[in-house]
């Protein structure tokens, strides 16, 4: 017998372990051999020189130390609900200019994708700056309104995520440090500004949150004895089958219970009318996960040498991080698709690419690292309950370390990974998992689905190439 054909049998036997190439592994097993294929991709998605950087920050102390630090800061943060506000007040430099914010990194009018034109007309509408869609989209077209990030406000929005001077905002506030964060309120299902839809369905719901939601939301909550305390809602809701992104349905319920009696006291303000519509409103506390996950976020934000990503967000072209460690810039890639479920009528064809400020929520450990809590999001897209605990599993391969009060039940109640850590996500491959909704690319529109994405390898690559090492290794 030749050596080849002892090789082959002794293959044959043993099988192989093929790594990397899918495909390598077919003629193997065509002809009989038993082959286990690993999914490996190499470090950095093959860029040799950031492959050679991250090697020499790999188990770095100053690196390990300064990332404890970020995340310490982050959990340490507790977030308190204890005001609602008009944009104007709550953001001055709302107040004496033409100044819109947006979701996602920096973007302007021409470039914008269509759902967020659609929120830039409907806000410009809102606040009278026009009287018509036409009107509205020659101002925006003209120069004549600024645009800017929610998140160089402390601010976030979801989906177009748009935020103008009369909307009513969640003030969301850490009582240690005095730290706030806000977003908008929610909109509810169906036809929403935040997904690009326009009408007067849509403009007339906008202008009841500002007349009559924000007003008695505002007096309710000064009404209650403390503010509501949001990091325990959230750990509840999470026992509940929320994953608090995506599905909200328990937390909507619980917040919505500590409101109503102050809400039925205020009914000359609209307190009824407000607990009628946070009756249908599954998606409820969606924004206040988000600016509850941005406050905390932020307060582990600036700390030398960190790799931790700290701001996640997409505007529907482009898809951004920043790093606790590398200042405020941002570190972009093109908007990834979603693997959705679509209404009908509708496909990926007629999908925008992924947009929002809601990816705040997985930067600090919920959403799609949370998926083990919410099995029910992956059922939606075809998926299954052993698919939601390997992703939250995998997650944790890419996290500095686990919540401490946010538990998922059937991990055995291990906490759920936050932190992620720009090395981790290089060296492994694993790109952080996000649940979504999906709009029409199409203004006007708005929801055509939902489904789950994954972050950019490409944004990590180009935040590592930005980071400074610190000198020597310990």
């Amino acid at each position: 017998m030749s050596s080849i054909a002892r090789l082959l049998g002794d293959v044959a036997q043993r099988g192989i372990v093929n790594v990397g190439v899918e495909s390598f592994a077919g003629p193997p097993a065509a002809q009989g051999v038993q082959v286990v294929s690993l999914d490996w991709r190499p470090p950095a998605a093959g860029d040799s020189e950031v492959g050679d950087k991250l090697a020499g920050l790999i188990g770095h102390q100053a690196i390990e130390e300064a990332n404890q630090v970020a995340v310490q800061r982050m959990l340490d943060c507790r977030p308190v609900w204890v005001d609602v506000q008009p944009a104007a007040e709550a953001l001055p430099e709302l107040r004496d200019e033409r100044l819109l914010l947006h979701a996602g990194p920096p973007i302007e009018w021409d470039d914008m994708c269509g759902p967020m034109r659609a929120g830039v007309i409907g806000a410009v509408l809102l606040e009278g700056w026009a009287d018509t869609n036409e009107a509205a989209e020659r101002l925006a077209a003209s120069g004549a309104i600024r645009f800017d990030p929610c998140h160089h406000h402390d601010a976030v929005g979801p989906m177009a995520g748009i935020i103008s001077p009369s909307m009513q905002l969640i003030v969301v506030e850490d009582p240690a440090s005095g730290r706030r964060a806000y977003c908008n309120l929610n909109e509810g299902q169906g036809r929403c500004l935040r997904y690009g839809a326009l009408g007067e369905d849509v403009m007339q719901r906008l202008r009841w949150m500002n007349d009559r939601l924000g007003p008695s939301l505002q007096a309710a909550l000064r009404s209650l004895d403390d503010p509501i305390d949001l990091k325990a809602l959230t750990a509840q809701a999470l026992t509940m089958g929320d994953e608090c992104h995506s599905r909200n349905v328990a937390a909507s319920s619980l917040i919505t219970r500590l409101l109503a009696p102050a809400l039925a006291r205020h009914e000359s303000l609209g307190g009824i009318e407000s607990l009628d519509f946070l009756r249908t409103n599954d998606y409820w506390f969606l924004n206040f996960s988000m600016a509850a996950s941005k406050l905390c976020t932020a307060a582990g934000h600036g700390v030398e040498h960190s790799t931790v990503v700290t701001t996640f967000a997409r505007n529907g072209v482009r898809v951004g991080i920043r790093v606790s460690g590398v200042g405020d810039e941002w570190f972009t890639a093109p908007a990834a698709e979603i693997d959705g479920l679509y209404f009908p009528g509708y496909g990926p064809e007629d999908a925008n690419p992924d947009i929002g400020d809601s990816a705040i929520t997985e930067t600090y450990g919920l959403g799609g690292f949370a998926l083990a809590a919410a099995p029910a999001i992956v059922g939606f897209v075809g998926g299954t309950t052993a698919e939601a605990i390997r992703a939250s599993e995998e997650m944790a391969m890419i996290t500095v370390t686990r919540h401490r009060e946010y538990l998922l039940p059937v991990l055995g109640f291990a906490g759920s990974p936050v932190g992620i850590d720009v090395r981790k996500v290089l060296d492994t491959g694993l790109e952080p998992l996000i649940t979504t909704g999906i709009a029409h690319r199409t203004p006007g529109i708005g929801q055509i689905g939902a489904g789950l994405t994954r972050a950019p390898m490409e944004c990590f690559v180009a935040a590592l190439r930005a980071f400074r090492p610190p000198p020597g290794r310990e």
